[in-house]
C-alpha cells in the first residue's frame, strides 16, 4: 500500500520523471501535489501499470491534485547537459510551474531535486536567481524506488510517462519509420534497424549510443 506522505508537512510534493534510457525524444518529469484524504487503488508505480490503467488514473489525477505540472526537456538539452542533469532540471521546472509552493518535496531516485541549480543552457529554459532560491529553499528527500512508496511519486510517475507517451505518439507521425508510437524511443531492436538504415533525426540524443558496434550506418 502506498503512503500519503513522507514528512509532517502538509504540502508535500512527489516528483519523477520518464524516458531517461531513450534513444529519442525529451525526458519528461512531473510534480504532484496530493490532497491528504487523496485515495486510488489503481495507483502505482507507472512501469506496474498498463497503458490502459495509466490512461485511465491520468485524469483522476489531474482534477484530484491540489497542483500539478509536466515538463519535457528535449533532446538538444539533453545533449547539451547530460541525461541525468537534464532530469533533474525537468523536476526542478515542474516544481517552478506548480500553483501551490511545497513546503516539502520527496523526489524519486538517489540524488536531491537542488543538489545542481541554475545549470546555464543554450537551449532550455534558464533559471533566475528568484527561482534558484526558492527550490534552495525547500527541504527535500530522494527516494529509492519511491514511485512505489508513495502516492505522490507514483502519481508524478503516471504523469509523466503518459505525457511523454502522447507526445512520442505525436512525433511518430512524423517519422513513422521508427515505430515510436510503439517503442516509445527506447533502444529497441527495431529502432536501432530503423536508425541504421534511415539515419537520425532532430528528435534523437546525438549523444547516446544509437547504434551498437555490430550495426553501422549507411553513408
Amino acid at each position: 500500500m502506498l503512503l500519503p506522505n513522507y514528512s509532517t508537512f502538509q504540502i508535500e510534493a512527489g516528483t519523477d520523471e520518464a524516458g531517461r534510457g531513450c534513444l529519442a525524444g525529451p525526458v519528461t518529469a512531473s510534480a504532484v501535489i496530493l490532497p491528504i484524504d487523496f485515495e486510488n487503488s489503481l495507483l502505482n508505480d507507472s512501469k506496474q501499470l498498463t497503458e490502459k490503467t495509466r490512461e485511465k488514473i491520468r485524469p483522476f489525477i489531474e482534477n484530484e491534485a491540489v497542483s500539478f505540472a509536466v515538463t519535457h526537456l528535449h533532446p538538444k538539452e539533453i545533449d547539451e547537459i547530460n541525461i541525468l542533469n537534464a532530469s533533474m532540471k525537468a523536476m526542478q521546472e515542474c516544481v517552478l510551474k506548480l500553483n501551490t509552493t511545497p513546503e516539502f518535496i520527496i523526489v524519486d531516485g538517489n540524488r536531491l531535486l537542488n543538489a545542481k541549480l541554475g545549470l546555464a543552457t543554450a537551449f532550455g529554459k534558464q533559471f533566475s536567481k528568484t527561482e534558484i532560491e526558492l527550490l534552495q529553499s525547500i527541504p527535500n528527500q530522494s527516494i529509492i524506488k519511491g514511485d512505489s512508496k508513495y502516492l505522490s511519486i507514483a502519481a508524478a510517475s503516471v504523469l509523466a510517462k503518459t505525457y511523454r507517451d502522447a507526445y512520442m505518439n505525436q512525433i511518430h507521425e512524423e517519422f513513422p519509420m521508427y515505430n515510436w508510437k510503439k517503442n516509445k524511443g527506447y533502444p529497441t531492436k527495431e529502432h536501432r534497424e530503423a536508425i541504421r538504415k534511415y539515419g537520425v533525426t532532430k528528435y534523437h540524443r546525438m549523444t547516446f549510443r544509437l547504434l551498437p558496434e555490430q550495426l553501422k550506418m549507411d553513408l
